[in-house]
């Protein structure tokens, strides 16, 4: 499964004092940061597990029948003419009567969100789970990936110059935390990607989920 071509993944090391190595300080007195334009991988808070009950109109203990989660997500970026993360997880399920075979399939979806909020794409796929007569758990593998435009993810060149530049004590903006200006803020948040992944709920399983 694939998110169509929205945004960008390139790896953009910021410098401060313009040291290459994180979390050192170098003569000057500035503090190593490195920011990473590929979109961070993670599952948002309510959709990362999901309960099947039977029936289905029921949320008693007694009626659940299936019970799935999403876990070891993990990503990997490549680079090229637009830049693409791919995560990939694991879904691992127990049903409560595991008398005969059978197979369950979930959907999960995986979004692109920029700032935080914007949902630039999103795409629903399928993970089918196959129990074996007598077993209670089954696992599964999937996979998500997500295009974003380098332009889109790459802060501008005045924004890279007044985060990276030499701060000595004494100086005028020596005590001027560069990321906590309004510009600086603002283009870190607009370049700032996510691919989000989890299973795409109905409202009544969302609620469930959130009230349990």
């Amino acid at each position: 499964m694939k998110i169509a071509p929205v945004a960008t993944t390139a790896m953009l090391a910021l410098a401060l004092a313009g040291c290459s190595r994180r979390g050192e300080i170098d003569a000057t007195g500035g503090v190593v940061a490195v920011r990473s334009a590929c979109p961070s991988a993670a599952i948002p808070a309510g959709t990362g597990d999901v309960t099947l009950f039977n029936p289905a109109n029921s949320t008693d203990a007694s009626a659940i029948d299936v019970v799935a989660n999403i876990t070891d997500l993990r990503s990997t970026c490549s680079d090229g003419a637009q830049f693409y993360t791919e995560a990939t997880f694991t879904v691992n399920a127990r049903r409560t009567d595991a008398s005969v075979a059978r197979q369950v399939t979930l959907p999960y979806y995986s979004a692109v969100v920029q700032a935080g909020t914007n949902v630039i794409a999103k795409r629903v796929g399928q993970v089918t789970l196959n129990f074996a007569p007598g077993a209670y758990r089954a696992s599964a593998q999937a996979k998500a990936g997500s295009y974003v435009d380098k332009a889109a993810a790459t802060l501008p060149a005045d924004v890279q110059a007044k985060i990276t530049q030499k701060r000595k004590a004494g100086d005028a903006d020596a005590a001027i935390d560069p990321f906590a200006q309004p510009d600086v803020k603002a283009a870190l948040q607009r370049t700032s990607f996510e691919l989000l992944v989890g299973f795409n709920l109905t409202q009544d399983q969302l609620r469930y989920n959130a009230t349990r």
